[in-house]
């Protein structure tokens, strides 16, 4: 966890999904210092109402700059959530589900360490985290360090030695954790968005891998959850 002044009003770029944990991360790299401007991935999901929750988020966090960038990776499909594959509703497994987007967070965290470079900044916060998760390889340490030491290879910035850090500040937190943490920083939960499946109401579907964690660690927080759930999820969420 970063202290408090750590940023000491250095740039930093967060790659900004708009949902619970890179909303927390977002938050974190504010209270540490850092004059942050957000990076949104428009790539044509199925739950693009993430799109208006990073809006709010951005806003709430006076951000210097909040760029949406369109990247259609429906043309790629293969994933539950930019192909006509239906979102697994029946508990978290052991497999990657195949809500897994191919390499999302090397694709993303390229073109935010490509604009972060453009702009000067040398941080970068993304919201992963390896406890709590639905087994994505592309949330494990492993794949940050590499991508850090990757970033300093690849980059004009990195070669006349002007290090990027790649600061994951959840990685080792589970949702009860981060639940705690996005009231602790005075966020409204309800500014997130985590469902997989929105339904047409505009409720969160409470029974995808994504909405099941999200339940279950504000529930062990013993925090409210402003979302709206279309049902309840029954029995274990694992």
């Amino acid at each position: 966890m970063q202290s408090r002044h750590e940023g000491q009003g250095r740039k930093a770029v967060v790659l900004l999904s708009g949902g619970l944990d890179s909303m927390v991360s977002a938050g974190l790299a504010q209270e540490a210092g850092y004059s942050l401007s957000a990076l949104t991935i428009d790539y044509n999901q199925r739950h693009r109402i993430e799109l208006d929750a990073a809006r709010r988020i951005a806003a709430h966090l006076g951000v210097r700059r909040h760029v949406i960038l369109p990247l259609d990776l429906r043309a790629f499909g293969g994933s539950a959530l930019t192909d006509d594959i239906a979102v697994p509703k029946d508990g978290v497994g052991p497999d990657i589900p195949v809500t897994y987007v191919p390499a999302r967070n090397l694709v993303f965290l390229s073109l935010t360490l490509a604009w972060a470079e453009a702009i000067g900044a040398r941080d970068i916060f993304i919201g992963v985290n390896a406890l709590d998760y639905s087994g994505y390889p592309d949330c494990r340490p492993e794949f940050i360090a590499a991508f850090a030491d990757l970033a300093n290879l690849a980059t004009k910035a990195g070669a006349e030695g002007e290090r990027f850090a790649i600061h994951a500040p959840l990685q080792f937190l589970g949702k009860t954790e981060i639940a705690r943490e996005a009231v602790r920083l005075g966020f409204d939960p309800g500014m997130s968005w985590s469902c997989y499946d929105p339904q047409p109401d505009g409720s969160a579907c409470g029974l995808c891998d994504s909405c099941r964690l999200r339940r279950e660690g504000f529930a062990k927080a013993g925090i409210a959850d402003t979302t709206r759930y279309a049902q309840e999820s029954q029995g274990d969420t694992r």
